[in-house]
């Protein structure tokens, strides 16, 4: 590689109505290098590459590209520089055929007209510098992600780039195609182009990368040649955590003694799911840690129905459960509070009476009537019960608090009386004061014999409230902890390194 940086971003510093997403985010990157860029849901990843390619207007820093300062307005202007972004979703046209996709903006032309032989016979030769011979008269759709994915960066070199971003592009791949993928990685960092590769799975960071960035609430927390950091050491970084012990607080002692909610076993769905497996019994919280990308919400998502497995089995209070939708999970006494809680939980411009009994509603309904009165008494003894402040009934739920906004959630399943209550990051993105307040109803709920499949990014959250944690790695269940065996450490070891599938660890880890 050359001494010579290509790219150099410096103190870069990004705003959104004056809540900062980027702090002094540094990265360089040299010809011929691939420089791995990985973080958390909300690290800033995706931030700084807008930033860098144009769509987002810095707020402070300094980028150096090819020997001069820039400061791109456009994406299109980046484009024309030399660096082009390929997305987890491909952005090219899928009913046009290969070659047009390949020579989209640059195609050849002859006495005014395309010159179709010309243009068939650039994507053909384009394709096959990376290894992919296809028939490129064919439409896009046709082919395989992977295909299209080769594609896009055909395209992208097609436009001499010197630098390309690749944003998730393995996250929709089998693993076949991973390796196709990685490939490429290799022949374009071999030609001198230099490769900004995001993702979330360890191991390909490892087999193609030659330096890391791990940010981190908008900073740089770590900059190093890979091969320095372990993948322990890199878990630590993305996470924030120090690897001291923290104090416990689980909820039952003797729940192995009691009668099993859930168990499913093998859960499939690739890419996401490559045999996930998870049980809880009556009044236990089991915890699903992992990274992201590690098909933790995807397995809670495959359990309700919400994206049914194509493999594996469902069993609720000892039968086989196969739920074709989220309905059938709710008739099962199941109930799930998603992740994205604006996204796929609340109806902002609903009142809280009416989002607090939206699960509920088949059942206040009689000939298409709500009955008023019985909504009302439901509202408001779980208003009181979890403490949620508001001005009245009838407030928009999107004028709430995030911590309010939660507690209306899980007073919206509480109100249907589940057997199980499946908890996606319910404490992201609300205060302390909230957090705690979650945490500690969580603990009531189970006392109460309520089961509970606690999500969560943050390891102190499952190592304090949980019975039982189950660890995910690329789909697959590689570790469980229980009693004295729940610690960050052991965890964070998992997360990073893997354990053999149906490790069970009380007392000590066995990785």
């Amino acid at each position: 590689m050359s001494s010579e940086p290509l790219l150099r971003m410096r103190g870069i510093d990004k705003d959104f109505a004056g809540v900062p997403a980027l702090s002094g985010v540094d990265m360089t990157v040299a010809p011929g290098e691939v420089r791995a860029l990985i973080g958390q849901n909300g690290a800033g990843k995706s931030t700084l590459i807008k930033v860098l390619t144009g769509v987002h207007r810095r707020t402070g820093g300094r980028i150096r590209f090819a020997g001069r300062d820039v400061d791109f307005g456009s994406p299109q202007e980046a484009q024309r520089a030399g660096i082009a972004p390929i997305y987890q979703e491909v952005n090219l046209i899928p009913y046009r055929s290969v070659a047009e996709n390949v020579c989209i903006g640059r195609a050849p032309r002859r006495f005014g007209l395309l010159d179709w032989r010309a243009v068939n016979a650039e994507a053909r030769e384009r394709l096959a510098a990376l290894g992919v011979h296809v028939d490129v008269t064919r439409p896009l759709h046709t082919y395989p992600i992977a295909t299209q994915q080769m594609t896009a960066i055909a395209r992208a070199l097609a436009f001499d780039a010197r630098l390309v971003i690749m944003d998730e592009p393995t996250s929709s791949l089998a693993e076949h195609e991973v390796g196709i993928l990685l490939d490429v990685i290799r022949r374009l960092r071999d030609a001198g182009v230099a490769v900004v590769f995001v993702s979330h799975r360890l191991d390909e960071l490892y087999a193609v990368a030659d330096t890391i960035t791990v940010l981190r609430d908008g900073r740089t927390v770590a900059d190093a040649p890979i091969a320095e950091l372990s993948k322990y050491e890199l878990v630590s970084a993305m996470l924030g955590r120090e690897l001291a012990e923290s104090g416990r607080r689980g909820h039952r002692t003797d729940a192995a003694a009691e009668p099993v909610v859930l168990e499913a076993s093998g859960l499939r769905r690739p890419p996401a799911l490559n045999g996930s497996s998870v049980s809880v019994r009556r009044g236990e919280v089991v915890g699903l840690a992992g990274l992201l990308g590690s098909g933790r919400s995807e397995t809670a998502r495959a359990i309700f129905g919400a994206d049914p497995p194509r493999g594996g089995e469902v069993r609720v209070a000892g039968e086989p459960a196969a739920f074709a939708a989220p309905r059938d999970a709710i008739r099962a006494r199941i109930g799930f509070c998603p992740e994205d809680r604006k996204a796929e939980g609340i109806i902002p411009e609903l009142s809280v009476r009416e989002n607090l009994t939206l699960a509920l509603l088949p059942r206040l309904t009689r000939r298409g009537i709500v009955d008023r009165a019985r909504q009302r008494e439901i509202v408001a003894r779980f208003v009181d019960r979890l403490g949620i402040k508001l001005a009245g009934p009838d407030q928009k739920i999107g004028e709430l608090s995030g911590g309010n906004q939660q507690k209306v959630l899980l007073a919206r399943w509480l109100c249907t009386r589940p057997d199980l209550l499946i908890l996606d990051e319910p404490t992201r993105g609300i205060d302390v004061g909230a957090k705690q307040e979650i945490r500690d109803l969580i603990g009531e709920l189970a006392d109460d014999g309520l089961s509970v499949l606690l999500i969560s990014s943050e390891i102190e959250e499952l190592v304090t409230g949980c019975d039982r944690v189950l660890v995910l790695r690329d789909g697959a269940t590689v570790a469980e902890f229980s009693g004295a065996g729940i610690s960050e450490d052991a965890i964070l070891h998992a997360m990073a390194e893997g354990v053999s599938a149906g490790v069970r660890t009380e007392g000590g880890t066995d990785d």
